[in-house]
C-alpha cells in the first residue's frame, strides 16, 4: 500500500512537470506579439489571477490561514517567490549574453541541486547520509549529466543551424556567466517558499482545507511576490522597445489574447499539481519532489521542440545528444523516486 502511494505521488509530480514544460507552447502561434507582450498577460494570468482563484476555491479558509500564520512566515514565502522571479528574469538575460545552451547547463544545473539538497540541510541534515540520501544524490547526479547532455546538444544545434550567430560570440561572457550563477541560486527560491512556508500550509488544514489542496495558499503568497518581478521587468520592456501599441495590432487576434492566457493556466497548474504530488510524498515531499519536477520540466520542453521542428536541420549528433540526456533525465526521476 505504501509502494503504491509513493509511486502515485511521484507520478502526480512528473504530471505536474508535464504541463509545467509545456507551458510555452502557445508562443509558437503568437509570432505578432513581442516577449514582453505575452509575458506580462502571461504573468498576469498565471502568477496572480488563477493562483487567487484557486486558492479562494479549494482553501475555503484562506484569508483566515494567512490570518493566522506568523507575519515573519508570509514575509518569508513572498520573499522567495520574489527571489524566484528575479532568478526567472535573470535567466532570460544569461540566454542573451552566453546562449541557450550554457545557460540552460548552469542554471538548471544550479536550481535542480540547491531545490533539493538545501532544504534537506535545513531540515534534516543527518537525512543525507542515509540509504535515502545516498539515492538523492544519485539521482541528482542523474539530473546534472541529463542537463549537461541536453545542454551539449542544444550547442551543437544552435551550431548547426546557425553558424554565422555561432561564430559571432558576445562579449562579456565573464558577466554572462556571473548573472547564469545568479539566476542558479535564485531560481530553486520557489521550492524553498513551498518548503518552508508549511505553517501556512498547516493553519489552512487545521481550518478544514483538504490537505490536497491547502499548498493553493501557499503558491497564492509566493507567486504574487514573483509577479512584481516578472511583470515589472515586462512593463520595463513594453516602454523601452514601445511595444505596447502591439496590444492593439490587427494581426494579434483574440487567440493571442487566449494564448497568453493559457500559458499562465499550464503554468501555475502544473505547480500546483506538484505542491500536491511533493505534499503526499512526505515530509521531504519538497526535496524528493522538486528534481523529479525539474527533469520532467526538460524533458518535454525537449520533446515538444523536437516535435514543432526546432530540431530540424540540428545535425544527426545533436538529435542523439538530445534523446539521450532525455534517456537519462527519465533515469533520474525512477531513481529519486527510490527514495521516497
Amino acid at each position: 500500500m505504501q509502494e503504491s502511494a509513493s509511486l502515485t505521488a511521484a507520478l502526480t509530480v512528473v504530471a505536474g512537470g508535464f504541463l509545467h514544460g509545456s507551458f510555452a507552447l502557445p508562443m509558437k502561434k503568437m509570432a505578432a506579439w513581442k516577449w514582453e507582450n505575452t509575458w506580462l498577460i502571461y504573468s498576469i494570468s498565471g502568477l496572480v489571477v488563477l493562483p487567487l482563484l484557486l486558492a479562494y476555491l479549494t482553501v475555503p479558509p484562506f484569508a483566515e490561514a494567512v490570518a493566522a500564520t506568523a507575519p515573519a512566515t508570509l514575509a518569508l514565502i513572498v520573499l522567495c517567490g520574489a527571489g524566484w522571479g528575479a532568478g526567472s528574469t535573470l535567466f532570460g538575460l544569461a540566454i542573451d549574453r552566453v546562449g541557450m545552451a550554457l545557460t540552460f547547463a548552469i542554471v538548471l544545473g544550479i536550481t535542480s541541486s540547491l531545490g533539493s539538497l538545501l532544504p534537506l540541510l535545513i531540515q534534516d541534515p543527518a537525512e543525507l547520509f542515509s540509504r535515502r540520501g545516498r539515492i538523492l544524490l544519485a539521482g541528482l547526479v542523474l539530473v546534472i549529466a541529463g542537463i549537461l547532455i541536453c545542454s551539449k546538444a542544444g550547442a551543437l544545434r544552435e551550431r548547426n543551424q546557425n553558424p554565422q550567430a555561432a561564430s559571432g560570440r558576445k562579449r562579456g561572457a565573464f558577466t554572462g556567466l556571473l548573472i547564469c550563477i545568479a539566476s542558479g541560486v535564485l531560481s530553486p527560491a520557489l521550492n524553498f517558499g513551498f518548503v518552508f512556508g508549511e505553517p501556512l500550509k498547516q493553519e489552512a488544514i487545521r481550518l478544514g482545507a483538504s490537505a490536497d489542496f491547502a499548498g493553493n495558499a501557499l503558491w497564492a503568497l509566493a507567486l504574487g511576490g514573483g509577479f512584481f518581478v516578472n511583470a515589472g521587468y515586462a512593463v520595463y520592456l513594453l516602454g523601452r522597445n514601445r511595444t505596447w501599441g502591439v496590444y492593439s495590432d490587427p494581426d494579434a487576434r483574440g487567440w493571442y489574447w487566449a494564448g497568453a492566457v493559457l500559458m499562465g493556466f499550464l503554468w501555475y497548474i502544473g505547480v500546483s499539481i506538484y505542491g500536491m504530488g511533493a505534499a503526499a510524498m512526505g515530509p521531504l515531499g519538497g526535496v524528493l519532489g522538486w528534481p523529479i519536477f525539474m527533469s520532467t520540466v526538460i524533458i518535454m520542453a525537449n520533446v515538444w521542440g523536437a516535435a514543432t521542428g526546432e530540431w530540424k536541420g540540428a545535425g544527426a549528433q545533436a538529435t542523439r545528444l538530445m534523446w539521450a540526456g532525455v534517456a537519462v533525465l527519465v533515469a533520474a526521476i525512477a531513481v529519486i523516486a527510490q527514495a521516497n
